[in-house]
């Protein structure tokens, strides 16, 4: 009887095989596809251009955030070289969305390119017009609300970067293992942005 392991674990020992040869390609295609080193001097004057966006109310809720908070938040964008003037976060989850099917496609159909491509542009998502704080909602605006940012990213975009890697060595087993700790960190997020969907009302 055919038994669908041992055609997986066929595939991974032939992607092993082929590790040394692809190895250098591999590298090529993550250094292309994630952030280049950020410039932390930048990243601030586009935080400064995205608090002159919002309405006085958010800006002094920004305003008041601990140095901790606002630099968790420049950790996170650091990690995105997209930055959009003018498509909202709804937008931005439309992309991520259809980036999320085309992994689970690549994983599901022994693709480990489409996998591994996918994932790295989920994880190097657009960040929408004004940065992401105008759409929460104002009660999360905080240090503590905040704070739960961290945990999401990795859940989300850690783990997608640990899917590419795992696809890029051929193991696809491992990558399909990371697809619900993604789904879960999705989910968890959205319990905090969800309430505030399409154009941000907190926005000049």
């Amino acid at each position: 009887m055919h038994k669908p392991g041992n055609e997986i674990k066929a595939i991974v020992r032939k992607a092993l095989a082929l590790t040394a040869a692809l190895g250098l390609s591999a590298s090529i295609g993550l250094a292309q596809a994630q952030p280049d080193k950020p410039d932390m001097q930048k990243l601030q004057q586009m935080m400064n251009q995205q608090i002159g966006l919002m309405k006085p109310e958010l800006q002094q809720k920004v305003k008041a955030l601990s140095p901790k908070t606002k630099k968790l938040l420049l950790k996170i964008y650091s990690q995105h070289n997209r930055h959009s003037q003018q498509i909202t976060l709804r937008q931005v989850m439309h992309e991520v969305l259809s980036d999320y099917h085309s992994m689970v496609t690549g994983v599901l159909t022994d693709n480990p390119e489409q996998a591994a491509d996918s994932a790295r542009r989920l994880a190097n998502h657009r960040i929408p017009v004004g940065g992401l704080i105008p759409y929460l909602d104002m009660k999360f605006i905080n240090d503590d609300g905040l704070a739960s940012l961290a945990g999401f990213n990795d859940a989300v975009e850690g783990n997608a970067k640990r899917l590419a890697a795992a696809a890029d060595e051929g193991d696809l087993v491992k990558a399909a293992s990371l697809v619900g700790e993604i789904t879960t960190g999705c989910f968890g997020c959205h319990t905090i942005f969800r309430g505030v969907p399409g154009k941000s009302d907190l926005l000049r």
